[in-house]
């Protein structure tokens, strides 16, 4: 499968290379609207490939990326000293609106993952402008909580002392404050994490619990305020779901996209498991959640969908 990466910023470049270590994608193309930029990164990923797997990398421009099957948008403006969220998102929408029909003129049957923050909104916005074009929904693709599910499973390993493989845990909603940690649906093979961890000796008390939810909530955060931005995190979780969708695995990945109805809000972009295959998302699952879960996820909808109907499209 022939991948195209629009930006080649930490997210795009690392996204890139991950996939290049993993063996997904057969080529890769980089494209950024600093030219020089997308040369140095695809020239320094090349350089792994003895050592990895034979995908060609190099960079060029949206017109390469004909006969891609999959593009990942790691592009977007960063917010300004003073900017408000709205402008913010107001730029990215107009950033967004003229990279969605570039591409489609060049391949018109790609999938689009977003990997660019506030990802639900840019999800949205991506949704909006390639639908315009005829573009199906279930082909737009947020990386949403896959990152934020992988630090929770993380977590909770360190606590059970047991393989974060072994582990089913999944964050809901937000990619961001608002997100929700389904406590109520974590298991550790066939049992849940509460009953795995009597077994273990190891009790998950309400205060190991609060202790997980804000390692997790402020992960992000953390790493932020230590080196700038995070990318490693969020470039593996957009490697492994190319490697799905390059697979056609019907894998259960929890991700972002336009969703019809979440509990009683309508037309939102937010994560959810979602089975997803070759063509894109074909299905999306409602998990059992217990009455707090549920509230919280249909207000993580809402403050999702008040964002969105703020920005000019």
């Amino acid at each position: 499968m022939k991948i195209g990466i629009i930006g080649a910023g930490q997210v795009g470049a690392t996204a890139a290379y991950a996939m290049t270590m993993r063996g997904v994608g057969s080529e890769i193309v980089l494209v950024d609207r600093k030219a020089e930029l997308a040369v140095a990164q695809a020239h320094d990923i090349l350089d792994a490939t003895p050592w990895s797997y034979p995908v060609r990398v190099r960079a060029g421009e949206i017109a390469d990326l004909a006969g891609a099957g999959l593009v990942v948008l790691a592009a977007g403006a960063s917010q300004k000293p003073g900017e408000s969220r709205l402008d913010l998102l107001s730029r990215n929408a107009e950033i967004f609106s003229g990279i969605i029909p570039a591409v489609l003129a060049a391949v018109s049957d790609c999938i689009f993952l977003v990997g660019s923050n506030p990802l639900d909104i840019i999800t949205y916005i991506v949704t909006v402008l390639a639908g315009r074009h005829g573009f199906p929904p279930e082909r737009v693709i947020g990386s949403g909580t896959i990152l934020d599910s992988a630090r929770f499973r993380t977590l909770l390993a360190a606590h059970l002392g047991i393989s974060p493989a072994y582990i089913d845990a999944r964050v809901l909603g937000e990619h961001g404050d608002s997100e929700i940690l389904h406590w109520s649906g974590a298991m550790v093979g066939d049992i849940s994490v509460a009953e795995a961890a009597r077994q273990m000796g190891r009790e998950l008390t309400d205060a190991d619990k609060s202790r997980i939810d804000t390692a997790v909530r402020r992960a992000a955060y953390n790493i932020i305020q230590g080196k700038g931005a995070t990318w490693f995190g969020v470039g593996a979780g957009l490697a492994r779901i190319a490697q799905v969708i390059q697979g056609d695995e019907r894998a259960l990945i929890t991700c972002s996209m336009m969703t019809q109805d979440c509990l009683g809000v309508r037309n939102v972009a937010l994560s959810l498991p979602r089975v997803l295959g070759g063509g894109g998302v074909m299905k999306t699952f409602m998990p059992n959640l217990d009455a707090g879960e549920s509230a919280a996820l249909k207000r993580s909808a809402e403050i999702l969908k008040e964002m969105a109907e703020e920005v000019r499209l």
